[in-house]
């Protein structure tokens, strides 16, 4: 599976976290979970996958085996 890049967020004072993907919205966390986003973030090995896992925009297991099934084969 290939790493999620093109994550970014910004930190708002009045206590919102936009998050971006190449530099399109993606999603806006505001109160108590904007604070355990920037917990993780901050004290993860890998903040693009905290991202990409906060916004949804990642690969679930069960696609890789879905593309294989013989019905979606091409």
């Amino acid at each position: 599976m290939p790493r999620p890049h093109g994550f970014a967020y910004t930190d708002h004072a009045n206590g919102s976290v936009d998050i971006t993907h190449h530099n399109r919205h993606a999603t806006t966390l505001n109160g108590d979970r904007a604070a355990r986003f920037l917990t993780e973030v901050t004290t993860s090995p890998d903040p693009q996958l905290v991202m990409a896992r906060w916004t949804g925009n990642y690969q679930h297991g069960n696609e890789r085996t879905a593309r294989n099934h013989p019905r979606n084969r091409r």
